[in-house]
C-alpha cells in the first residue's frame, strides 16, 4: 500500500475512533431512515426534520448528488465509498465534511447504507493527491476503510450489517442476523458490550472508543482487539429506533503501544543492581503476565560468580552445559509450573529445545507446543512433560541470552492459561527485553567477577591473623562496601616492633574497585617496611607520603589522564614498658582511647594533610595509657553519613564504644553493627586494641659509664637476671651479645666525644622477658653502625658480624637523647 493509501485508511480510523461522527442510516434509495443525535449537532436538523427525506438533499453540490448516485450503483466499490463532500446547515452555511459510506446486509436481502460524516476542520491534513476513485481503485478490498458496522434494533437484535465487521470479530453472517450479541457469540464479552449498548439507548449519550477481543468461537484463539463506538438513531418521531456499533482494528497499534510500555517498563526495572541473580529475576518478573504465564531465566552456573559466559556448542559437542535457575515467575502463586527453584541446578535434555538454541544461538518458537507422545519430552525429559500436560503448556519461547558474542543461558517463555498463541510479535519482544537484560546481566557478571578479584587481592593482602603480642590484645572487623561501587582501599595492620612494642596501622585509599585494592597493597607493603626501620610515627608519614607522590608520577607518565593517588592514614606505636604511645595521622580521623572505666574521649592530634600531597611536615604526639585501655582506630566508612556532620557520626561511636562489660572481639561487632549505614557507600575498618603492660620483674636495666672496664660487669648481670628468669640456656649467647653491642656503643661514643673523654656520657643496658628475649644497649651518639662481611685478615668487624648470627633480628633505632643497638 503507498502512503496516500495508508493515510486515508489512518484517517479514516481516526474519524471513528477518536471524533465522535454524525450518523445517518439510508435504505436503498437513499432515503433517511436513522438520525444521530450526533448528527443534528453537526448540520443542525433534527431527526423529526430529516427521516424519511432524501440524504441527497443536504448535499451542496450537484456533482457530490451524482457522484455519491454513482458510488452507490458501482459494484467495484464492494459497497465502500469515502470522498470530501459539502453538507447543507439547518442555518444555510456549507460545512466541509469527510464522508464515509458502507453497505449494509440485512434479512431482507435489501442493501441499506450507513453514512458517517466528520468536519474536515476536526481531521488530520489529507493529502491532496489522494483523490477519492482512484485511490480505493488502487487499494486491495479487505484495507478499504476496513470499518466495521451493525445496526441493532431496541432489542438489540442485529438488523443490519456490513461484511468488514464479520472479517473483523468472525461472526457470519447467518448467525448475526435477527440475534443479539450475547446469542451470536456467548460470553462476558458480549454482555459487556450490551451493558454498553442498554446505555447508550437509554440515555442518547454515545460510547467511544469501547476495547474489546473479537468475539470468536470458544475453540477458535485470536489475538485480535477491536475498538467500536456507539450511536443511538433516532426514526422521523424522535424515538429510539436503535443503535449503531463503528468497530476499528486496532490490533497493531495496541500491540505496539502495549510493546513500548513493556520495553519502557524493563529500561526502569531490569538492571537496577549490579547482582546477576537480581538481574535475571527483574526480566522473569517482567514478563508475567505481560507476555507470558511462566517465565524461567537459567544461567550458566559460572556466570553468577562472575565467570567467563558459555560459548556456542560445537556440533560435536556432547556436553550439556551446567545451568542455575536464576529468574522464576509464574501468573499461580508458588510457581507450581516449574521443577526448579531459584537457585537449584537445572537438567538440560541433550536433546530439546533448550540444547538447539545453545548451539544455533537461534530463538526456538513454537505457537502449538507438541505435548504428544513420542516427543523430546517423553523420551528425555519425562518429569518435565508431566508439568507441560499439567499445566496445559501450549505456546512456547526460548530465548538465547546473548552478550558480547557469547550466551549467558535462556530465557523461557510458556503460556498456559492464556489460550492465545504466541505469534511473531511476541517472539520479537521476547528478544528485545532478553537483549535489554543480556547487558544489564553481563554488567552484573563482570562487576561480579572484578569484585572477586578485588576482594580476593584486598583479603591476600590485609593481615591474616594479626596479634598484639605481650604489648595488647587485638580485635578487628574489615566490611567491605556492598553498593555498586564496590569495594575501596581501607587496609589496618599490626606489627611487633622491637623492644614488645606494637605499631597500630588504619589505612584508606582514595576509590573503589581493584585499582584502589591494589595501590592498597602497595601502601600497607611500604609502611610495613618503613615500620620495621623504627623510625617515629611522623617521620613513617613523611617516608610514606614521599613513596605515594613517586607512585603518582609514575602512574601519570603511564595514564596521564587519571586522578591523583591520595590516602589517609594514621600510624600508633604503643610501648608496654612505659606504656607510652605515640601517634600521627596524615587526613585521617582522630583515634578513640578508651579507659578502663568505659569512658571515651578522642585525642587532640596535628590533623596532617591526606599522603599524597606533599603540603606540610607530619608530627607526633605521644600519650600515656592506663594498663587495660582501648585504642580504637577506624576508616571514615564507620562514621560518615551523607545527611549528618561528622561530629554526629563520631558522638555515635563514642556511645558505641562506651561498654566496658563487653569483651573485645564482642565490642568489635557491636560497635560496627550499630554504625554501620545501611546500606553501605564505603569500606568499613574497625581496630581495637586494649593494652597491657610488662612488669617490673620482666624488665631488668642498669646504667653504665662509658668505660671499655665496665663490659665484663654487664656480661655478669645479664647472665644474673637470665638465671633468676629460668633462661639459663640463653646466657651463654647473650653474653656475647652484650659483650659486643655493649662495646660498640662505648667506642663509638668516645669517638664522637671531641677529645671530651671524661664527658659524663653513660651507657645504657636493658633486658626484656616478653615473648622473647630482647637486649637494648643504649648511648648517646646518633651514628649507625654497619654490619660487613669480614675478610679472613681483617682484625676488626667480627663482633656485629656475630651479633647478627647469634640474634633472631637486630638492628637499630634513634631515640630523642640517642639511639638503641636491638637484639631479639
Amino acid at each position: 500500500m503507498g502512503s496516500s493509501a495508508e493515510t486515508a485508511v489512518s484517517d479514516a480510523q481516526t474519524a471513528i475512533g477518536t471524533v465522535c461522527p454524525a450518523i445517518a442510516l439510508l435504505d436503498v434509495q437513499g432515503t433517511v431512515v436513522g438520525w444521530s443525535q450526533a448528527a443534528q449537532r453537526l448540520v443542525g436538523y433534527s431527526a423529526v426534520e430529516v427521516v424519511g427525506r432524501s440524504a441527497g438533499v443536504l448535499l451542496v453540490a450537484a456533482e457530490d448528488r451524482v457522484k455519491a448516485s454513482q458510488a452507490a450503483q458501482k459494484s467495484t466499490l464492494g459497497g465502500r465509498w469515502s470522498d470530501l463532500a459539502q453538507v447543507r446547515h439547518r442555518d444555510g452555511r456549507s460545512i466541509d465534511v469527510r464522508l464515509c459510506v458502507s453497505s449494509l446486509s440485512g434479512q431482507d436481502g435489501r442493501d441499506w447504507w450507513v453514512v458517517w460524516a466528520t468536519d474536515k476542520a476536526l481531521l488530520p491534513a489529507w493529502p491532496a493527491e489522494a483523490t477519492v476513485e482512484p485511490l480505493l481503485a488502487t487499494l486491495p478490498l479487505p484495507s478499504r476503510l476496513p470499518i466495521g458496522v451493525v445496526i441493532r434494533d431496541t432489542h438489540l437484535r442485529c438488523i443490519r450489517v456490513n461484511d468488514t465487521q464479520g472479517s473483523k470479530d468472525g461472526i457470519p453472517l447467518p448467525q448475526r442476523l435477527g440475534r443479539r450479541l450475547t446469542e451470536a457469540a456467548p460470553g462476558t464479552g458480549a454482555e459487556a458490550l450490551e451493558a454498553v449498548m442498554h446505555q447508550v439507548l437509554e440515555s442518547g449519550d454515545p460510547a467511544m472508543d469501547v476495547d474489546y477481543q473479537a468475539l470468536l468461537p470458544a475453540n477458535v484463539r485470536s489475538n485480535r482487539i477491536l475498538t467500536a463506538s456507539f450511536f443511538r438513531l433516532d426514526d422521523a418521531q424522535g424515538r429510539a429506533l436503535g443503535v449503531c456499533s463503528v468497530s476499528v482494528d486496532v490490533t497493531d497499534s495496541r500491540r505496539a503501544r502495549e510493546r513500548l510500555a513493556i520495553l519502557g517498563e524493563a529500561s526502569r526495572r531490569i538492571g537496577t543492581t549490579l547482582d546477576v541473580m537480581q538481574t535475571a529475576q527483574e526480566l522473569a518478573a517482567l514478563a508475567v503476565p505481560f507476555l507470558a504465564d511462566y517465565t524461567t531465566v537459567d544461567l550458566a552456573e559460572s556466570v553468577p560468580l562472575g565467570g567467563e559466559p558459555l560459548t556456542h556448542l560445537g556440533p560435536q559437542d556432547g556436553r550439556i552445559p551446567a545451568f542455575r535457575r536464576a529468574g522464576l515467575a509464574s501468573i499461580h502463586p508458588g510457581t507450581p509450573e516449574s521443577l526448579f527453584a531459584r537457585g537449584e541446578p537445572v537438567f538440560v535434555p541433550p536433546t530439546s529445545p533448550f540444547t538447539g538454541v545453545l548451539r544455533s544461538g537461534k530463538s526456538h518458537f513454537e505457537p502449538m507446543l507438541d505435548t504428544s507422545l513420542g516427543t523430546w519430552l517423553d523420551h528425555h525429559d519425562p518429569a518435565r512433560a508431566e508439568k507441560v500436560r499439567e499445566h496445559t503448556m501450549h505456546s512456547l519461547m526460548v530465548v538465547p541470552i546473548h552478550a558480547r558474542g557469547a550466551v549467558l543461558g535462556v530465557a523461557v517463555f510458556v503460556r498456559t492459561k492464556d489460550p492465545r498463541p504466541f505469534e511473531e510479535d511476541d517472539l520479537l519482544l521476547a528478544e528485545e527485553l532478553v537483549s535489554w537484560s543480556a547487558l544489564a546481566l553481563d554488567n552484573a557478571r563482570r562487576y561480579a567477577r572484578e569484585r572477586s578479584a578485588a576482594l580476593a587481592l584486598q583479603r591476600l593482602l590485609l593481615p591474616h591473623r594479626p596479634t598484639g603480642g605481650s604489648a595488647a590484645d587485638v580485635a578487628w572487623r574489615y566490611l567491605p562496601a556492598d553498593s555498586h561501587h564496590g569495594i575501596g582501599g581501607d587496609w589496618f595492620d599490626v606489627i611487633p616492633l622491637s623492644g614488645a612494642r606494637l605499631a597500630l596501622v588504619v589505612g584508606d585509599v582514595v576509590g573503589h574497585g581493584i585499582n584502589a585494592a591494589a595501590k592498597m597493597g602497595q601502601l600497607r607493603t611500604a609502611m610495613r617496611t618503613l615500620a620495621g626501620m623504627d623510625m617515629s610515627p611522623d617521620e613513617v608519614l613523611s617516608r610514606l607520603d614521599e613513596q605515594v607522590i613517586r607512585l603518582t608520577e609514575a602512574e601519570d607518565l603511564r595514564h596521564p589522564a587519571t586522578t591523583t593517588m591520595a590516602a589517609t592514614c594514621l600510624y600508633a606505636v604503643y610501648d608496654p614498658v612505659t606504656r607510652t604511645c605515640t601517634m600521627a595521622r596524615a587526613g585521617h580521623p582522630p583515634p578513640a582511647i578508651i579507659d578502663p572505666y568505659g569512658h571515651v574521649t578522642f585525642p587532640d592530634l596535628p590533623t596532617g594533610a591526606p599522603l599524597g600531597l606533599g603540603l606540610v611536615p607530619f608530627e607526633s604526639a605521644t600519650l600515656e595509657l592506663a594498663e587495660g585501655s582501648v585504642l580504637a582506630l577506624y576508616t571514615d566508612g564507620l562514621i560518615e553519613a551523607r545527611d549528618q556532620d561528622i561530629s554526629a557520626g563520631m558522638n555515635r561511636l563514642r556511645a558505641a564504644l562506651a561498654q566496658p562489660d563487653l569483651t573485645l572481639d564482642d565490642l568489635c561487632s557491636s560497635t560496627v553493627d550499630t554504625l554501620r549505614a545501611k546500606p553501605p557507600s564505603d569500606d568499613v575498618t574497625l581496630l581495637l586494641a586494649r593494652t597491657r603492660s610488662l612488669s617490673a620483674d620482666q624488665v631488668a636495666s642498669w646504667q653504665f659509664p662509658s668505660d671499655p672496664a665496665v663490659v665484663s660487669r654487664a656480661r655478669t648481670l645479664a647472665a644474673r637476671q637470665l638465671t633468676q628468669w629460668g633462661l639459663e640456656h640463653l646466657v651463654e649467647s647473650t653474653e656475647l651479645i652484650v659483650s659486643e653491642l655493649l662495646t660498640n656503643a662505648i667506642i663509638h661514643s668516645n669517638g664522637d666525644c671531641n677529645g671530651d673523654c671524661n664527658s659524663d656520657r653513660t651507657i645504657g643496658l636493658r633486658l626484656i622477658r616478653h615473648e622473647m628475649l630482647t637486649c637494648e644497649v643504649f648511648d648517646a651518639t646518633h651514628s649507625h653502625p654497619l654490619v660487613r662481611r669480614p675478610r679472613t685478615t681483617d682484625e676488626h668487624g667480627r663482633g656485629l658480624f656475630l651479633v647478627t648470627q647469634l640474634s633472631r633480628r637486630w638492628g637499630t633505632r634513634d631515640v630523642p637523647d640517642g639511639k638503641l643497638g636491638v637484639s631479639i
